[in-house]
């Protein structure tokens, strides 16, 4: 049975499990508390946490009050009623995890995520044997299959499938409209007899152009190219539409230093300090180079 969601009326403690008291703690305290205790949760506990802090959109100060006192070793004093919600929790989880694992769980934890506990154990397979499953299914099923995979594994799943089927697979998937839930069902119970597992319960569509962009860029670079160019030829639209939500960091090393200039006016310098400590040597020479010697030694100041 699923947890009960704490929303900005929820005052009865007595009705909330630890961790949604835990979450709601943690929404109190404020982001730079919250994240000394989250980098000592391990992974499982720390996605359970973030779930339950991004449905907290408002705690009253009542609740406030009983959590408090629950956790009385906390001396905080609660006066006014304070906003969470997902903004919230990622920005806690970016302070105590980073922003690339902060996405990740994210997508993982956030509300509106579709659930995919029917498609669980399919999803889980091991992408050589995901592809052998579904190669000879039609390329809108393989689609909607891809669609509740991660960009990385659908990368992978794409990539061993005949080149015709993988273009014809990225332009449904781009394109995957809501699916009625009986047709979903039917899918996961034909696929379920072919791979040994048991069908569990229904599930919503995922898909669109952000998933199908997803995939590309974690494909091989030229491949992806390939795959898009022959889509733009048989749906301009549709191919712009997907590479537009293609743009990534590193994107900017084709801009010139005026545009460069223009962004960075924009940007705190603490910000791009992160942000550099993963890119490539030439994506940081080229926005190093876009502001002043002064700017560019603080932020290698702060990236060290």
């Amino acid at each position: 049975m699923p947890a009960p969601e704490v929303s900005a009326a929820a005052t009865d403690i007595s009705k909330m499990t630890k961790i949604q008291k835990l979450a709601a703690l943690l929404v109190i305290l404020g982001p730079e508390s919250a994240a000394q205790i989250l980098k000592n949760l391990d992974e499982h506990e720390l996605e359970a946490v973030s779930s339950e802090m991004s449905k907290l959109t408002l705690i009253s100060q009542e609740l406030q009050q009983e959590i408090l006192k629950e956790f009385s070793e906390v001396a905080v004093q609660a006066s006014t009623a304070i906003l969470g919600g997902l903004e919230y929790t990622q920005t806690v989880l970016e302070k105590s995890v980073g922003l690339f694992k902060t996405t990740d769980i994210i997508s993982r934890v956030a509300p509106t995520r579709t659930p995919v506990a029917a498609m669980q154990q399919i999803a889980d397979l091991e992408a050589r044997q995901l592809c052998n499953l579904i190669k000879l299914e039609q390329p809108q099923t393989i689609a909607l299959v891809c669609s509740y995979l991660s960009p990385e594994k659908c990368a992978q799943v794409l990539f061993m499938l005949r080149p015709e089927v993988r273009e014809q697979v990225i332009e449904r998937l781009a394109t995957l409209a809501p699916t009625p839930i009986e047709v979903v069902e039917k899918v996961v119970e034909v696929l379920g007899q072919k791979s040994g597992t048991k069908h569990t319960r229904a599930l919503n569509q995922t898909g669109g152009v952000k998933c199908a962009a997803n995939a590309l860029n974690a494909m091989d670079k030229n491949l992806s190219k390939t795959l898009l160019v022959a889509l733009e030829e048989r749906n301009p639209e549709l191919g712009q539409a997907i590479r537009q939500k293609m743009f990534t960091f590193e994107d900017l090393t084709a801009l010139d230093t005026h545009s460069l200039q223009k962004i960075l006016r924009e940007v705190d310098m603490r910000d791009l300090a992160v942000a550099l400590k993963t890119a490539s040597d030439k994506l940081k020479s080229a926005l190093l180079g876009s502001i002043s010697k002064r700017a560019a030694d603080t932020v290698n100041e702060e990236m060290s």
